[in-house]
Parts: C-alpha cells; structure tokens; sequence
C-alpha cells in the first residue's frame, strides 16, 4: 500500500534496491547495484559520481522507471512504483520526471518551441486554454535560458549549449516533480559545460524541482548540495559534498 506523501515525506526513495544481469552459462548473475537505500527531499541538489562501469546509469535509469530492480523499491512522492502498470509509469515518467541526457535528442525536422513542447502532446489534445497555457510557459522558459530569440530555429540552427539548453527546458515544460540528467554537460566545451551546470541550478531553486546529476565533471559535481559515490555497487557520501 503507498505511503501517505506529507509536506516533510523525501520527493524520492530507494529502498534496498539491487540489480543484477543475467552473465555467460558458466558464471552467476553479475551484482552492479547491491543493498541501496536513499532518501532525497524536495528541491534537492544530488549529484551521483563513479568510475565508468560502476553501474550509475543504471542506476537512474532505475529511478527514471526505465528499467526494473531485482529487488527492493522505488518510491516517488509517497508512490511505491512497482506497484504501477506499464501505462501509469509511462505517465509518471511523462508528468512527474523530467530527463536530460548527454546527446539532446531534440527532433530534427521541429522547431525549438515544437521540440519544447512535444511532452505535453502525451496528455491529449486538452483544452484550447490548455494548449495556450504550454505555448505560454514554454516560451517563458525559452526565454529565460537565453533562446527567447529562437524559437522558431531548427536544432540544426542552434550550438551545442543551445540545444543543450533547449533539451533542459522541454524536461521542465510538465513542471515535474523529479530532473534526472546523465551526464549533460558531456558533449560541451567547458564555457557551455559551466554555462549549462549554472543555469541547472538556477532552475533547481527557481522551478523548486528536485535534481539528481549523473556526471563525471567534478566541477559540476561539486555544485550540488549533495554528492555520492557508487563504487563497488554500493553509494556513499562524498567529500565534494561537504556543504
């Protein structure tokens, strides 16, 4: 049975989360996740650092719902996910997070704003006033991450800060509870790597969404208020979030 959310409940929960994969005939499942439990509270800045290989996408695909634990459960705003369809998690993953990932993903043959707003086509055509309402706040947001000029430029247009920028906004257009970004600064020059990472947490405080940063970019890194470290299947706290 869900827990009750409160005002004082954490946004986000693992609870003794494992994860294994399937190896050759002759060895056992490998572990790459093992025992995790972690409490995040709302409007929270987490970053998750580790060597390559150490299982942290896995890892957020794991709170993203795109993939399934072995064991253990996750929790979103007091909801014990794994008791939830294919259908609802499709729409928690739609309306409550919001993803950003190394490469952009934007759509090619769309505008800016088109790309923006493409999330919010899963909610149905809606009302008139609905659909004025999106164009409004994605606008908005466009223009407060420095593309309010253009809107109507394709992704081909635009730098590799741009699109990263546009990518940032089209994950916060359903106003989601939860940001999960894997590696976002990856493809960047380290003037739009700083760029991007400021203005990540500009949102943070402003859109009062709660942030979890995969990366290996210690500088970005040490900008959340809390960093941890996933080694050997296992998290723990970081001295680059001493703050």
């Amino acid at each position: 049975m869900p827990a009750p959310a409160s005002a004082s409940a954490p946004v986000f929960r693992l609870e003794h989360v494992s994860k294994s994969f399937a190896a050759g005939e002759r060895t056992g499942p490998v572990a790459v996740l093992q025992d995790l439990t972690l409490e995040v509270e709302a409007g929270e800045s987490v970053a998750i650092i580790g060597p390559s290989g150490s299982g942290k996408s896995t890892l957020l695909n794991i709170i993203g719902t795109l993939d399934q634990p072995s064991s253990g459960r996750v929790w979103l705003d007091g909801q014990d996910l794994s008791t939830l369809k294919e259908a609802e998690l499709a729409a928690v993953r739609n309306r409550q997070l919001g993803f950003i990932f190394q490469a952009h993903h934007l759509l090619p043959q769309c505008t800016v704003l088109e790309n923006v707003l493409v999330p919010t086509l899963a909610n149905g055509r809606g009302r008139e006033d609905q659909r004025k309402e999106a164009t409004h706040r994605a606008t908005q947001l466009l223009q407060r991450v420095g593309l309010g000029e253009r809107l109507h430029h394709r992704p081909g247009e635009l730098s590799g800060g741009e699109r990263q920028r546009a990518a940032v906004v089209r994950a916060l257009i359903n106003r989601p509870k939860l940001l999960l970004a894997d590696e976002p600064t990856g493809a960047l020059d380290r003037a739009a790597a700083h760029e991007l990472a400021q203005l990540l947490l500009e949102l943070n405080r402003e859109e009062q969404v709660t942030l979890i940063v995969v990366t290996h970019a210690q500088d970005l890194a040490r900008q959340m208020r809390r960093v941890l470290e996933l080694r050997d299947g296992r998290l723990q706290a970081h001295p680059l979030g001493n703050r």
